[in-house]
């Protein structure tokens, strides 16, 4: 049975305005149905433009976008419904608890409130934090704020989770439960987009990644088969090293 691709990105660019070089530059990508498919890079690459592209809240220069074999200028609102975004930064409310933040973002979604109900108890229980529920965001540590803005984006179950760094600044903990648990998400059948600087994540979770870097793919493939290439990698960070250099990058 053939896989169904469910991304399919053809010569994307994208030039801000004021700036000579792209910041994405005539990119193909594509990404299956079952996928966790990481996108890395240092600082600047690309990857947080070319998921807002793909998220529908940056428009491209040039290049098309199909997302469930829709092409994103025409069907954006259909695509919307089917797709789901974990942003890095806490899109939290800070005076709301964790319950009526989850409660008005699955409104938002327009989810029945007994089945709302149903999945905030499930998810909270399931993240650990169902006896926090009344208590408000600004007394979480950022691990717990973490797992409730990861419940926040996947309430509505997506066909497709873009996931922009789910595990920057918590503890081991956490990433690890967050970790499992993207892992029974995605058994469970919803393919996701995922960037981190956290190596060890993407070699554990990722079934496939791409690395890139000022705005191009370098390589693409199975983490472990990409490692096995470079005779002189032993890890995913040493092959990105060897990739991308080692000069800091602002």
């Amino acid at each position: 049975m053939e896989i169904k691709k469910i991304v399919d990105v053809r010569k994307l660019t994208k030039t801000y305005k004021g700036r000579l070089e792209p910041a994405v530059n005539n990119l193909s990508l594509e990404v299956y149905e079952g996928d966790i498919y990481g996108i890395i890079g240092p600082n600047g690459a690309g990857k947080t433009t070319i998921i807002s592209i793909l998220c529908g809240l940056l428009n491209p220069t040039s290049g098309n976008i199909f997302i469930n074999e829709h092409n994103i200028n025409d069907s954006l609102i259909e695509i919307k419904r089917i797709i789901g975004v974990v942003s890095q930064d806490i899109a939290l409310y800070d005076k709301l608890t964790a319950y009526e933040n989850l409660y008005y973002f699955g409104r938002l979604y327009s989810i029945d409130k007994n089945i709302l109900k149903e999945k905030i108890s499930y998810f909270l229980n399931r993240l650990g934090l169902e006896k926090f529920k009344d208590d408000k965001i600004r007394s979480f540590s950022g691990g717990m704020k973490r797992r409730i803005n990861l419940l926040a984006g996947l309430l509505h179950g997506p066909k497709l989770l873009f996931l922009d760094e789910p595990t920057t600044g918590v503890d081991v903990q956490s990433r690890n439960v967050i970790r499992e648990f993207l892992v029974e998400l995605n058994n469970s059948g919803t393919t996701m987009i995922y960037t981190s600087h956290m190596m060890d994540d993407v070699e554990k979770l990722c079934s496939r990644i791409s690395i890139i870097d000022c705005g191009q793919i370098i390589i693409t493939g199975v983490p472990c088969d990409l490692i096995a290439q470079h005779h002189d990698c032993n890890t995913l960070e040493d092959l990105f090293l060897k990739l991308t250099g080692r000069n800091l990058r602002d």
